[in-house]
């Protein structure tokens, strides 16, 4: 809705007050323009919305989500009934217009669920995949095409409003019965039709034909254009064509990437922009104006969040769940905005109306998240913490080294095979177990909602041993790869997430599945060329993932920094590799040292690796010496940074070095000469 905040802020609410800004931005010959690209946005957006639902899902959750939705619309369209009396009675010009086409369209209003915008706040929770998640999406579902089937009659019934001639009855009559044999025709012959072009895409054939897609997309004007002629809106064939489209598929997800990014990121804020011209929150004025605002608004969540919460409670579902669902259907957003400007459009509803409706939709969404958040956030810890470090493994898991390696995209895939292949013993009774984890952001794009419904579950990523990369994964098949070469056996998964809430997913799989140790990728990475390099920096939102997950990991952490150095040097997995890599361990001592210590012990174990490691001791007149670490001005050009001074325990370390490889060699070094004292 961030979209439709700004569109009220350029309209006549805000900067349009000021004629010279209209005129010099949106003058009134752009405004046709700007109304046919918005609505071709609009078209292929409800494409969209119909491509994300599906039907099945509410087969699925049974009789209880189709009871919680009926609830949901019901309640709310009959408190409806009397807002529109009031409204009627209250707004000048109101009862211009007939009372049943007026009723129809307040009811749609207060009783509509945005599907899309209610998907992406679950995914932004990590609620998408759990009961109260799926039970939200299935109830959406079933509200979101009742909604449309009303808007449909709202529209059959209003015709052009109060300043257009008396319509018959039997003209909206022939428009519902012909939008009912559109429908029928569109799921008899249409849907079958794309059955088949959905298998001459599936990922089995080499290529996707360019044709079958262009196909689609004109089948979407052609639908719009259909209805449109038939007297519904045209974003209705556009909707009931998506929905025509088979779920799942490779078809569905090569029209969403051909379609998204230009129709939310282009033409979908152009129809915000249009929206927000015609919103002026001027024209509420007064104590009884702004007194409907708060009518309008408590009327809405009372309907929607007391009808679903009654009827969860009676569908045995937990109080604090059913109040949960209640205010998830309570979502408003762009369907909601939808269905208002077409109410202005066909002037049922006048300026005041409009405005005091935008500003109810706009609130009710805003208020949904913090306040599903404060009521009810799954508890994400573990009740039985275990801190599984290298040295003290247990004896179950000694012979079987667990690792969980987070990579962000395929740049950092070599560096991480060339550390695993080292940490890989050739002992056939020494195992490597490697779940590797794909880091994703969160984004609004639908192609992320549909990542988040394949790849998690109960709320948290979803491993599964015989899945297949659905997305064409570079990351999955290139360890899947190693794994049959370096005889290790590897587990591929994707974390989709929005970075604040990314290191719960880490961490909840390092402890459901007993790692010893996880990899982070540095959110730096540096390229070497010929005579320079050059330093990529993916962004802090990932410098903070890492901190967060060193704070609360269940395990060792390894952040692994790429300088480069090592592109020309890679490791060929396998039981005979060659080529030899040199590891250097510096052990100042503290618990983190012994743990790189142990880890390279385990380095020193494979034939093709050489270890050094370089122990520094102090002289005994010298132990209250405090040594104050600064960073270089030359070469740190960090403004933030904090050092870590280890307590170290002499008889600790002393125990630290139980092994001996004739592959490691073991230096001490005097620390008062190494820092020239």
């Amino acid at each position: 809705m961030e979209f439709g905040k700004g569109g009220i802020i350029l309209g006549p609410s805000a900067f349009g007050r000021n004629q010279v800004y209209m005129h010099r931005v949106f003058p009134k010959w752009s405004s046709p323009i700007l109304e046919s690209v918005a609505s071709i946005g609009l078209l292929f957006f409800l494409f969209l919305v119909g491509l994300e639902l599906d039907l099945n899902s509410i087969r699925r959750t049974g009789k209880r989500a189709f009871v919680i939705a009926a609830a949901g619309i019901s309640m709310p369209f009959i408190l409806g009934i009397g807002i529109a009396y009031v409204f009627r009675k209250a707004v000048d010009g109101a009862d211009k217009v007939g009372y049943i086409q007026y009723v129809v369209f307040m009811g749609v209003a207060l009783s509509i669920t945005a599907f899309p915008v209610l998907a992406r706040i679950l995914a932004e929770l990590k609620l998408l995949t759990t009961r109260v998640g799926e039970t939200a999406m299935a109830a959406a579902a079933f509200n979101d095409v009742a909604a449309w089937i009303l808007l449909a009659l709202a529209i059959a019934l209003a015709g052009n409003g109060g300043d257009g001639p008396h319509k018959s009855p039997l003209i909206s009559i022939w428009v519902l019965l012909s939008g009912v044999a559109f429908v029928a025709f569109m799921m008899v012959a249409i849907k079958p039709a794309m059955n088949w072009v959905a298998r001459r895409c599936s990922p089995e054939q080499d290529t996707v034909d360019e044709a079958y897609i262009c196909l689609t997309l004109g089948g979407v004007l052609v639908a719009g254009f259909v209805t449109d002629f038939i007297g519904i809106h045209a974003i209705f064939g556009a909707f009931v064509f998506g929905l025509t489209i088979p779920k799942g598929g490779d078809f569905a997800e090569k029209l969403i990437e051909r379609i998204e990014d230009f129709v939310t990121g282009l033409l979908l804020p152009l129809y915000f922009a249009s929206s927000g011209l015609k919103t002026d929150v001027a024209k509420i004025k007064g104590g009884k104006a702004w007194g409907l605002l708060v009518l309008v608004i408590t009327t809405a969540c009372t309907g929607k969040i007391v009808g679903t919460f009654t009827v969860a409670m009676m569908c045995m579902i937990p109080a604090r769940e059913s109040i949960t669902l209640g205010v998830l259907m309570n979502t408003k957003g762009l369907v909601e905005l939808i269905v208002l400007n077409i109410g202005k459009e066909k002037k049922v509803l006048n300026d005041e109306a409009f405005a005091i409706l935008v500003l109810m939709a706009l609130f009710t969404t805003f208020i949904t998240t913090p306040t599903v958040m404060a009521i009810y956030k799954p508890a994400r810890g573990f009740s039985a913490r275990v801190d599984r470090r290298l040295q003290s493994a247990s004896d179950t898991t000694k012979d079987e080294l667990r690792v969980l390696a987070c990579v962000h995209g395929p740049g950092s895939i070599p560096s991480l095979i060339n550390l695993i292949e080292s940490t890989r013993s050739t002992n056939k009774a020494s195992k490597l177990k490697l779940y590797i984890m794909h880091l994703v952001e969160l984004t609004e794009r639908s192609s992320s909602i549909i990542m988040v419904q394949r790849l998690r579950k109960n709320g948290f990523p979803f491993i599964n041993r015989l899945r297949r990369s659905g997305f064409h994964d570079r990351v999955a098949v290139t360890f899947e790869a190693y794994g049959q070469l370096g005889q290790v056996n590897v587990t591929p998964t994707t974390a989709v997430s929005p970075l604040p809430t990314m290191h719960e997913d880490i961490c909840h799989v390092a402890e459901d599945k007993s790692v010893t140790m996880i990899i982070l990728p540095f959110h730096k990475q540096w390229r070497r060329f010929n005579d320079h390099e050059e330093v990529e920096n993916v962004g802090h939102g990932w410098r903070g993932v890492n901190q967060r997950v060193l704070k609360e990991a269940p395990c060792s952490v390894a952040v692994l920094l790429d300088r480069g150095y090592g592109g020309g040097a890679q490791m060929t997995p396998g039981p005979t590799s060659t080529a030899v890599q040199k590891v250097c361990v510096m052990f100042f001592g503290g618990p983190d040292d012994r743990e790189a210590l142990e880890l390279g012990g385990r380095m020193a174990e494979h034939p093709a690796v050489n270890v050094t490691v370089i122990t520094f001791v102090q002289k005994n007149e010298m132990d209250d010496l405090d040594l104050v670490l600064r960073p270089s001005p030359n070469k740190c050009r960090e403004s933030n940074y904090t050092f870590t001074t280890a307590i170290t325990n002499p008889q600790n370390e002393k125990v630290s070095f139980p092994f001996f490889s004739n592959n490691m060699i073991i230096y001490l070094i005097d620390c008062m000469t190494l820092f020239g004292y």
